[in-house]
């Protein structure tokens, strides 16, 4: 399913209401849309608007205003807070424990995970574990580098998963502890959201020179230890 528009910059990621409304970040643009893509709100954004969740009638995006995948001190990362029915802002969080930049976020209920950057030379991602009102609980690591870091994030059926970039890009699935069940050869690094137990919309980014940037989602199945599997276009 195609998002209605085109836009400046590349799509970073999805979420829904889990009833009648798609949430998109397309870096500088937040766009709302129903079921079959079309938009209901888009309103601007700051640069850089990453991955987003929905959780309590609201979408949390997290925002980058810095350097991403530069050493501490050059990223400025925050949680920016929408209300899901109109898209106007509410409030914003300081994340400042995401030093290579914020860009990634998923929730469970109970928890928010936030990810981001990561330069060259590091062994392991990091994991940034907040309470439902960002109280920062502690950092994570998962092990193994991945291009940038993590993208993307989303929590389902007692697991996380995690889009990245490379050639190729991978995905990453955790426990609820976050112990690593898997890494695959599968591009979900500019969206990720559970439908049911074992189903995922994807998200998926085009390019028109001269025109733009367009986003769109397919729908994934968790073939368990051959990872995700595109089963509908």
């Amino acid at each position: 399913m195609n998002c209605e528009g085109v836009y400046p910059r590349h799509l970073q990621g999805v979420c829904t209401n889990q009833k009648d409304m798609i949430y998109w970040s397309f870096t500088d643009f937040m766009v709302m849309t129903d079921l079959k893509g079309k938009i209901i709100k888009k309103v601007p954004a700051d640069n850089h608007h990453g991955d987003l969740c929905f959780f309590d009638n609201k979408v949390y995006v997290a925002v980058n205003l810095g350097k991403f995948n530069q050493p501490p001190g050059q990223a400025d990362s925050w949680i920016y807070i929408y209300n899901a029915e109109t898209l106007d802002e509410l409030s914003r969080v300081k994340v400042p424990e995401l030093v290579h930049g914020a860009g990634g976020i998923a929730c469970d209920g109970k928890r928010f995970i936030v990810v981001g950057g990561l330069p060259k030379g590091y062994v392991e991602n990091y994991l940034y574990e907040y309470d439902l009102d960002f109280n920062f609980i502690r950092r994570h690591e998962i092990p193994g580098y991945t291009l940038l870091g993590i993208q993307t994030a989303s929590y389902s059926n007692k697991n996380w998963w995690f889009g990245c970039y490379g050639s190729p890009a991978v995905t990453l699935k955790t426990n609820s502890k976050f112990k690593l069940k898997g890494k695959w050869d599968f591009d979900c690094s500019v969206g990720i959201e559970k439908l049911t137990n074992n189903k995922f919309l994807v998200g998926q980014s085009g390019h028109k020179k001269d025109e733009g940037y367009s986003g769109r989602i397919v729908v994934a199945v968790d073939g368990k230890s051959d990872g995700l599997k595109i089963i509908s276009e």
